[in-house]
């Protein structure tokens, strides 16, 4: 099926759909056993169920962040060669979910979609999507 607007949005059933809900329950339960007989080993748990909680939730904040690092890096290098003369001292103004929005065009709209996007000062990111023609999908997300 080809990736657009509707269907980009990555799942990764193992972790949306299992490790998390997992987690989740465990945290409560566990402090559900805490309230309940409130000795040391209860509440360690019910730490410990939290812990691993924000650590599952922080490790893939901490690859969502250096997967936009990339995706910043590569499109204003992309941008670079894609944006004529008059666009390209204009790269810097674009923020990061800009430019994140902003990869799935194709090159060729790419410098309407830039001038649009910095003229505009249109920031949100669904916004930015729903204007491309030409969705390049990106298949290599974390």
């Amino acid at each position: 099926m080809a990736q657009n607007f509707d269907n980009h949005v990555r799942l990764v059933p193992a972790f949306h759909l299992f490790a998390l809900p997992i987690l989740g329950i465990n945290v409560i339960w566990s402090i559900v056993r805490a309230a309940q007989s409130f000795r040391a080993d209860s509440v360690f748990s019910a730490l410990v169920a939290l812990a691993l909680a924000v650590l599952a939730l922080y490790a893939r904040l901490f690859a969502l962040t250096v997967q936009d690092r990339v995706i910043r890096l590569e499109m204003r290098l992309r941008l670079q060669q894609a944006l004529p003369a008059d666009l390209r001292p204009r790269i810097p103004e674009l923020a990061a979910g800009q430019l994140i929005a902003l990869r799935f065009a194709g090159d060729a709209e790419l410098p309407a979609l830039v001038r649009k996007v910095l003229d505009e000062k249109l920031a949100d990111r669904k916004a930015i999507k729903k204007l491309i023609q030409n969705w390049q999908p990106d298949l290599l997300r974390a």
